[in-house]
């Protein structure tokens, strides 16, 4: 092993004399940083090169984007410290419990620095290349600091937005610099290169990793649990350069040496940015509340979070004429990001003991977890919804149980906020608040956070059981648990090798709409249950979904093939049943066993629509349900032959659709319309289409606001985004395998009256009962109004759904919501 080890050092030392002349990027790339846009595979070029002529700098590909991008992350310090990287990295676990022993105080801690989570954004990845070069090229100052840190770039998170950005750009721009803000080099066109292939915003999916970049990076980053993380931004190109402190409100659970340590790194950036004269400001505008950030998700498991966010951004081109006179240039921008990049790994390396002492304390709370809630129960009467409960937790590295002996206790029940005596009965999942993530835990499962400050960036409330639909309680007391070894509920049955009547199919969450979905793609004709029914000594609620041998004769014995597929592919389960005559209801050849028709779909996109919006169908129908799905742009839906199709979404957006009377008669035709959020304007004008707002009454109201006050008397109409509980008419298809009540994500003040000549399912009671901030002038116009319903035209039907159930791709039974307004 000594023999080893003097060998890799004596190699160290022969590398490190080759980095001598290692290139800077301006040497190596075909143009010098700051001029052009920097293609995102010369990015990834420069990092290997850098690894094959340093030996400071360890490079590794942790996974491919959709668009088959590489995700690379690179690895910086002393070679002394990269000989025992993995050393370094599993005493950095032991500080968080994760890895069995105590940790040593090696004086060494971890800094990670993540580079254009928005693609347009993309002065950071460009900047990523001088700091690694800074970090890499020996005899400055990073030969101190690398003794005590661990460096780690990630320099391009969204690499298939940067590419749609910087190619877009490369072939725009004209060949002299044009700083004129309306010349088209400063005018993307839509969907703009902020977002992933499937147009999600990274920086609000850290937490439900429903993206396939964010999924990869988690992992990695959780196997690091760095001390330090910083994401590099852009925002509007006449603002200064922002940095931590951030602004308020600051999550409670953020403890004060993160608080405290956000001014000391801030104070050691202004000073760096007064020795060349730039503008800064901090604590204004980014807050550290909503929990899937870029800063306040690594705050949440214990490391300092920052954003960083520099002028310029999409607009900004290579160079942007200021209000100043000045112009704002790409290397104006890169030099900020690299400066604060180096300021952060500077900061960082002088006080590294101090870091890593407070990182241990912070996970010293698996052993009194802070949550009012010592655990979390929830019922196993849902064993779909909450196998789709613990996926999440398992990529949070969230440990769970089962209960394995019935016990009574007192305990918070979440759907009414009321204590309660509650049976745990085995096979009931069990959270223990005591584990190393119980501050993440808490924070995710909080039914109501608490907000000192009502200005706020993002949404403000996102309670997971309320998201899934999970009967859920919090636990008083510490209770014993099994392992994650696996859930008690029984497996699928299988379906053997002979055709029975007919097979039942529970709709209960989105892994049945899944199933159902693969059934249609083999042209499988299903039915639904319009009302409750017994049959073979069981019951069966509405919403039952049956797949009947007479209905798809002509598959002959590939129904059954069919059938396995889709069982294999989803995990659903599919009930067998040896004839159709009930017990009790209608037989399963009753006219109240609806057809389901083969859903043929349409979805507009293009200029207009919300590109986020429009990303979440896209994602919804490709990623989650498997099912296929055309694009219409919004120009061309009156000269669309929408016979080829019987369901239309509009997204959310702005935009005005022609042709309405051709529409109408095709959802006369027996054509359906879903219209989500925003995307119910496009309806107005036309009295068969559209529905009614609600507005508040301003009579009698005073204008008395003193000036300064003006942006907070603002947010009194206002609602970022909370959630309210909504009673639902179960007998209603929309309503189909729902929990009742419905917990909605508001993200918007549009308010509509329930709809006179249809159906609403969904709407909100006169009490009202909400978590997370809604204005008060808002609040009164909330009461009875419309969530979810619809109205019928002829054969068809138009789906009203006010609060977008797709948004962000989280709210588990919105998506099951969905499933219900294509389907039923």
């Amino acid at each position: 092993m000594k023999n080893w080890l003097f060998i890799a050092l004596l190699l160290s030392v022969i590398t490190e004399s080759f980095s001598q002349a290692l290139m800077s990027p301006d040497e190596y790339l075909p143009h010098a940083v700051g001029d052009k846009f920097t293609p995102h595979h010369l990015v990834v070029d420069y990092f290997n090169y850098v690894a094959e002529h340093s030996s400071r700098v360890q490079v590794m590909e942790y996974g491919r984007t959709n668009e088959e991008r590489p995700l690379t992350l690179a690895f910086v310090s002393t070679p002394e410290n990269l000989a025992r990287l993995e050393e370094i990295r599993e005493n950095n676990l032991r500080r968080a419990g994760l890895v069995p022993g105590e940790p040593v105080q090696d004086g060494i801690a971890i800094v990670w620095l993540s580079f254009s989570v928005h693609g347009n954004e993309a002065a950071g990845s460009e900047s990523s290349m001088p700091v690694l070069y800074a970090l890499a090229h020996p005899g400055g100052n990073a030969d101190e600091w690398l003794r005590h840190t661990v460096v780690i770039l990630d320099p391009s998170i969204n690499p298939d937005g940067y590419s749609r950005y910087t190619e877009w750009n490369r072939r725009s721009a004209a060949n002299q610099m044009n700083t004129d803000i309306q010349s088209w080099e400063h005018r993307e066109p839509w969907p703009g290169g902020r977002t992933n292939h499937y147009l999600f915003d990274l920086n609000r999916d850290w937490a439900w990793q429903t993206q396939v970049e964010s999924q990869q990076r988690i992992k990695q980053y959780n196997r690091w649990l760095p001390q330090i993380h910083a994401d590099f931004h852009e925002m509007g190109y006449t603002s200064p350069y922002y940095f931590a402190p951030a602004a308020q409100p600051y999550h409670n659970l953020i403890t004060p040496f993160q608080r405290q340590f956000q001014d000391v790194i801030g104070r050691n950036h202004a000073r760096h940015f007064a020795e060349h004269g730039w503008l800064f400001f901090t604590k204004e505008v980014f807050d550290l509340l909503y929990p899937s950030y870029g800063d306040t998700y690594p705050i949440f498991h214990g490391a300092i979070g920052m954003t960083y966010e520099e002028g310029g951004g999409g607009t900004g081109s290579r160079g942007v004429l200021l209000p100043t006179g000045d112009t704002l240039t790409l290397r104006d921008r890169v030099a900020h990001h690299t400066t604060t990049a180096l300021s952060t790994v500077e900061i960082s390396a002088q006080n590294a003991d101090k870091l890593t002492q407070e990182f241990t304390s912070y996970f010293e709370s698996r052993n009194q977890p802070p949550s009012r809630f010592k655990g979390y129960l929830i019922k196993g009467n849902q064993p779909d919804k909450v196998n789709r409960l613990t996926s999440l937790l398992d990529k949070n590295n969230i440990q769970y149980g089962w209960v394995e002996q019935t016990q009574k206790v007192r305990a918070f029940r979440f759907q009414d906020t009321s204590m309660v005596n509650i049976s745990m009965d085995q096979g009931d999942l069990v959270i223990s608040a005591y584990q190393p993530f119980t501050n993440f835990l808490s924070i995710l499962f909080e039914p109501n956070p608490h907000l000192v400050d009502s200005v706020t960036y993002d949404i403000t409330s996102w309670c997971i059981p309320y998201a899934y639909g999970v009967e859920t309680y919090g636990l008083l007391e510490r209770t014993p648990v099994t392992t994650n070894a696996g859930s008690p509920a029984s497996g699928m049955s299988p379906l053997g090798d002979q055709l029975a009547y007919g097979y039942l199919l529970p709709w209960t969450s989105m892994t049945s709409a899944q199933g159902l979905a693969a059934l249609q793609q083999h042209d499988v004709q299903a039915r639904v249950a319009t009302v409750d029914f017994r049959l073979e000594g069981k019951d069966y609620p509405a919403g039952t979904v049956m797949i009947l041998r007479a209905d798809n004769r002509r598959l002959g014995v590939h129904l059954l093939e069919y059938l396995k597929d889709a069982q294999d592919r989803t995990g659903i389960e599919l009930i067998p049943v040896a004839g159709g005559y009930s017990d009790a209801g209608p037989d399963l050849g009753s006219g109240r066993m609806d057809l389901v028709n083969l859903a043929k779909v349409a979805v507009l996109g293009d200029e207009g629509t919300s590109s986020n919006s429009f990303g979440q169908v896209w994602y919804y129908f490709e990623q989650v349900l498997h099912y296929p799905m055309s694009v219409i742009r919004v120009d061309a839906l009156a000269r669309t032959d929408l016979s080829k199709y019987n369901t239309l979404i509009l997204p959310e957006g702005f935009y005005d659709l022609k042709g309405k009377d051709q529409l109408k008669s095709w959802v006369r035709g027996g054509g359906r319309i879903i219209a989500v959020g925003s995307g119910i304007r496009a309806l107005n004008g036309d009295s068969d289409l559209e529905i009614n707002t609600k507005s508040k009454d301003d009579s009698g109201e005073q204008s008395d606001v003193a000036y300064g006050e003006r942006f907070r008397d603002a947010i009194s109409e206002d609602l970022p985004g909370a959630i309210f509980r909504v009673p639902l008419d179960k007998t209603h298809p929309l309503s189909f395998g729902l929990t009742n009540p419905y917990f909605s994500l508001k993200t918007g003040t549009t308010v509509y009256e329930p709809i006179k000549d249809g159906w609403n399912p969904g709407k909100l009671g006169d009490d009202l009962f909400y978590t997370g901030f809604v204005g008060h002038r808002l609040l009164p116009i909330l009461k009875g109004s419309l969530v979810f319903g619809e109205k019928s035209m002829g054969r068809g039907k138009v789906v009203y759904l006010v609060d977008n159930p797709l948004f962000r791709g989280f709210w588990d039974q919105g998506n099951l919501l969905f499933a219900n307004a294509l389907y039923f």
